[in-house]
């Protein structure tokens, strides 16, 4: 029953923004749909236009762009709606009503045939205007079936040219999503699309069910952006339908991680580092047996049919109290240090001292491990030498930071201003280093070890490189912004010293 090829809807920036806390601005959201079109998603569901003044401008102005996806507005099956998004000259008109009884009853307070009716008026209009539509039955698995096909039928008699199959609160499971999407299939001509929530971590199975019983697209969102616990994740939706179902989509896969991390930027909302396929852990490994068979052959403890480099991430090994002494030994080696085994077993035994003690091992922690055992601390290699820190901050005060520091055996002094006094002085530690060597900040964490104002402050940072190389180093001060540059310059270093 499964197509070979099924057709991707993007709904980050209508649900999506949906997600409590997170506001998009007009430019973030023109960023965002380019980022979807290089992603190569078949339709972007660029707003809600009716909903405010900005919200249409900005969907005009995604119409506008130029971009090879079909644009597509929402709307209330009432013609002011509609209208908004004609008046946005989108490619396709998605209108929906509630067809549940507890929804028409308590949200719209209609009956059933009211609904009936004004779901074919609305789809009648949008296709008298010459523009394709996508009609939407929200609530549609708490919808009698009896009732839904009957809806589903007329709008298909009305012209509407794909239906949607929401699960709006994230009740189904696979296997009756599966039969239930089987049943309209049977009946209905025209392509089907689901929408599926996240209340029970089910939205991508669901997705994956409804493709197997007949649906021909399925609406994502980045980083399962969306109301409440958000949408089905287009990662895992995607990688899903090309790697075990093996399905073909428009997506270019490559650009995955990178437009992962773009919305993580704007949305505001980190991605957990055990997040499938775009995570910082999904192809990294700490456990010695992991990581002696991935050093052997990559699909021992990988999935095979799907690596980093087809999503744009890359392979880790990891220190750490599980770690195993042929990663270790191969991260070292890959850092330009080379310990006798003698050495080696002594860095183990250090390392899993620290993770026993319930410490993060950090790269910088094993490279510092290592050199102290070796006796191979090669301060005039390292890219940035330390030498001055000032910060000035205060009420009506832009804070600004001044670097004085040793750059490549060169004195350099720079000054950058901030947000605050941290954020000013790792700008100014980034701007020191010049516009040839693309290093960027990739984490950023604070932990007070000890309490009281005069508090141990512990600054972790994580650097990454133009080819997706992260280093990560710690650093312990009662001045949090001297522990915060210390770390980045550390990282810096060690990922400068990787580098070379």
């Amino acid at each position: 029953m499964m197509l070979k090829h099924i057709q991707i809807f993007d709904t980050t920036l209508r649900d999506g923004e949906q997600t409590p806390g997170v506001s998009l601005t007009a430019d973030d959201k023109i960023l965002v749909a380019r980022q979807l079109d290089k992603l190569g998603v078949d339709t972007i569901e660029a707003g809600f236009p009716i909903s405010s003044k900005g919200e249409k401008k900005s969907v005009k102005s995604i119409v506008d762009a130029g971009l090879n996806a079909k644009i597509c507005g929402l709307a209330r099956v009432n013609k002011t709606d509609i209208d908004a998004c004609l008046d946005c000259n989108v490619d396709l008109v998605h209108v929906f009503i509630p067809t549940s009884d507890i929804q028409i009853q308590y949200t719209i307070e209609k009956n059933r045939e009211e609904v009936l009716r004004l779901a074919v008026d609305a789809v009648e209009y949008v296709k008298g205007q010459g523009v394709d539509c996508l009609f939407s039955a929200m609530d549609a698995t708490r919808t009698k079936v009896d009732y839904l096909i009957r809806v589903y039928q007329e709008v298909e008699n009305a012209g509407a040219d794909m239906i949607n199959v929401p699960d709006t609160v994230g009740i189904m499971r696979p296997s009756a999503m599966k039969d239930f999407v089987k049943k309209i299939y049977d009946v209905v001509k025209i392509p089907i699309d689901v929408h599926c929530h996240n209340d029970f971590g089910l939205a991508v199975a669901n997705s994956l069910a409804a493709v197997e019983a007949g649906a021909s697209q399925v609406q994502v969102a980045v980083n399962s952006l969306g109301e409440r616990a958000g949408n089905a994740d287009l990662a895992e939706t995607v990688m899903s339908l090309h790697s075990i179902h093996k399905l073909k989509t428009n997506i270019q896969t490559k650009y995955l991680v990178e437009t992962s991390r773009l919305l993580e930027r704007l949305s505001g909302i980190r991605i957990p580092p055990n997040t499938p396929i775009v995570g910082d852990n999904a192809f990294s490994h700490e456990s010695g047996i992991h990581t002696h068979g991935i050093l052997m052959r990559t699909d021992t403890f990988e999935p095979g049919v799907m690596t980093p480099e087809m999503v744009g991430h890359i392979r880790r090994i990891v220190a750490g109290k599980h770690a195993g002494k042929h990663a270790v030994k191969q991260m070292l080696n890959t850092a330009g240090l080379e310990p006798t085994d003698g050495q080696l077993a002594e860095i183990m035994k250090r390392i899993k001292d620290l993770g026993d003690k319930g410490k993060r091992v950090t790269d910088a922690d094993l490279y510092t491990i290592a050199e102290v055992i070796m006796g191979e601390v090669a301060k005039g290699e390292q890219a940035i030498v330390l030498e001055e820190v000032s910060v000035m901050t205060g009420n009506k005060i832009t804070p600004t930071a001044s670097i004085k520091a040793v750059v490549h055996g060169k004195p350099k002094n720079v000054a950058q201003s901030g947000v605050g006094p941290v954020d000013a002085a790792l700008g100014a530690v980034q701007t020191i280093l010049g516009k040839d060597e693309k290093i960027k900040l990739r984490d950023f964490r604070i932990e007070a070890i000890t309490g009281g104002s005069d508090a141990l402050a512990e600054v972790i940072i994580g650097v990454e490189d133009e080819k997706g190389n992260i280093v990560t180093s710690r650093a312990a001060r009662e001045d949090i912004v001297m522990a915060s540059v210390e770390a980045l310059v550390s990282a810096i270093n060690r990922l400068m010293l990787r580098k070379r």
